[in-house]
């Protein structure tokens, strides 16, 4: 185990995408009708349960190769399906690619004015000798964005800045990815307001939206602690023993090559951040009251990049070149994102999505109560392995979630908590995860570094939301 080593990102990704279009030859093909109904203003298209259907499959030499569609019969994946796969999840992630393209230069045009590195070096001299309460701050202000505002990928571009305290308080690489993933994870898979999970699975629920928040704020305290405490004690065991670390930081890795300790704060850098500040806290509200989605966020952004190189005064062609630095950064992170895709593309073309649903709901509806919803819970997780896509889960499984819970007398809340802790806990381990592949990949934390690392903690955190889960069914949640 210790020789074993995962291939690099976009390789590994790939043979996921080969191993899933296997799948689509060796598993049934089937599907439900779907149905469009708007909410809040927006169409979803939901499963309709009951009317699953299996589907022949259809195979043919032409079909293995090019692909051979015929109505009426599934076609497994063919190779220039497995080829095309990567592409058409670029395509199907391009709001999301192009938003990481332009929050990560529009924070490295922020750095670029110094206004980042002066508050860092702020934080280091106040919390130098207070470690744990610095961590503490960045952690919580990590999971309250989460849990609050459905926060995530939006953090990404802070993680070399994440690793650069990380190495001044004596920590490693992974603790500083830590800080933001743990944080963000706790934070999502509680879902206190969450508009990307919570929100959309109680509209598909049919229950009153912030409904049920008593719990998953109770939630939210025991699971951010339990992450925090997680991160410190691998904090403090790599400070009293150095070679206890899973990646250590190389003094010359170049992680403090843009950081400056020593230029002064000026009114530049006041007003930098709080028009940053105003501005995202602006784009976060018409996130929750406007129904604002990924394109409207990237222009938000656009303004706030527009504006800091205004005040700070640079020139047209020094704000490009910081533009296009940040654009260099997240070109990893970004494609990654479509590669990750790439695998739901697979699922769908093969049609195994609705099997492994329709299966699922069948077994489940074998068990009493307790066990059921614990099922639902676990699922959810595997599942999410397969669309870690929480809006598009919440659709895709929902639908069928819910009959279900209403067959078995469990209530619908706790329904909907089953599936924000099964789309939360596991998004930081799965390597389908676009959004951890690209947070990894910028903190350079292999991925078997990063398993290594978080499987404790999922395994802890996975017991928790079973024990919250019971509770939830016994209090009639």
């Amino acid at each position: 185990m210790k020789r074993f080593k995962i291939p690099h990102v976009f390789i590994f990704l790939s043979y996921i995408i080969l191993f899933c279009s296997i799948l689509t030859y060796i598993m049934p093909s089937g599907s439900f009708e779907r149905t469009t109904k708007i909410t809040d203003g927006s169409e979803q298209t939901l499963v309709v349960p009951g009317t699953y259907k299996e589907i022949p499959k259809n195979y043919s030499v032409k079909g293995l190769l090019l692909g051979d569609k015929i109505d009426g019969f599934a076609s497994p994946i063919s190779v220039l399906g497995i080829f095309t796969a990567i592409p058409k999840g670029l395509n199907s992630a391009a709001p999301l690619i192009f938003f990481v393209f332009i929050i990560g230069a529009v924070v490295n045009l922020i750095r670029h004015t110094g206004t980042i590195d002066v508050f860092i070096s702020f934080l280091l001299k106040k919390y130098n000798d207070k470690p744990s309460l610095l961590v503490f701050f960045l952690f919580y202000a990590f999971a309250f964005g989460s849990t609050f505002l459905g926060m995530g990928a939006e953090f990404i571009p802070l993680i070399p800045v994440l690793i650069v305290i990380s190495k001044s308080l004596g920590f490693d690489r992974v603790f500083g990815a830590a800080i933001l993933i743990v944080g963000t994870g706790t934070g999502w898979s509680t879902a206190i307001t969450n508009p990307f999970n919570v929100k959309i699975a109680q509209s598909v629920a049919e229950l009153p939206l912030g409904s049920g928040m008593g719990l998953r704020v109770i939630a939210f305290i025991v699971c951010t602690l339990i992450g925090y405490l997680f991160i410190m004690h691998y904090g403090k065991k790599i400070l009293k023993d150095p070679s206890k670390s899973l990646l250590p930081v190389d003094p010359d890795d170049g992680v403090k090559e843009s950081f400056s300790h020593n230029e002064p704060l000026n009114k530049k850098h006041i007003w930098i951040a709080l028009t940053a500040a105003v501005f995202f806290g602006a784009i976060l509200y018409a996130v929750q009251t406007m129904g604002w989605g990924l394109i409207e966020m990237t222009g938000g952004f656009f303004a706030v990049g527009l504006l800091t190189i205004l005040i700070s005064g640079m020139s047209g062609d020094e704000s490009m070149k910081a533009f296009i630095k940040g654009l260099e950064v997240m070109i990893v992170p970004a494609l990654i994102v479509g590669f990750a895709r790439g695998i739901q593309v697979v699922m769908v073309e093969g049609e195994i999505i609705d099997t492994i649903l329709y299966h699922t709901a069948v077994m489940l509806g074998n068990f009493n109560q307790v066990i059921a919803i614990e099922g639902i819970f676990i699922f959810q997780s595997v599942f999410n392995f397969f669309i870690p896509s929480a809006s598009g889960q919440a659709l895709v499984s929902m639908p069928l979630i819910v009959p279900l819970s209403d067959l078995l007398d469990i209530s619908r809340q706790t329904a909907v908590l089953a599936f924000v802790f099964g789309d939360g806990f596991s998004n930081s381990i799965i390597p389908t995860s676009g959004v951890l592949m690209a947070s990894i990949a910028i903190a350079g934390v292999p991925y078997e570094k990063w398993f290594k690392f978080y499987l404790p903690l999922f395994l802890i955190l996975t017991l928790v939301g079973g024990m919250f889960l019971a509770v939830a069914h016994y209090i009639n949640y």
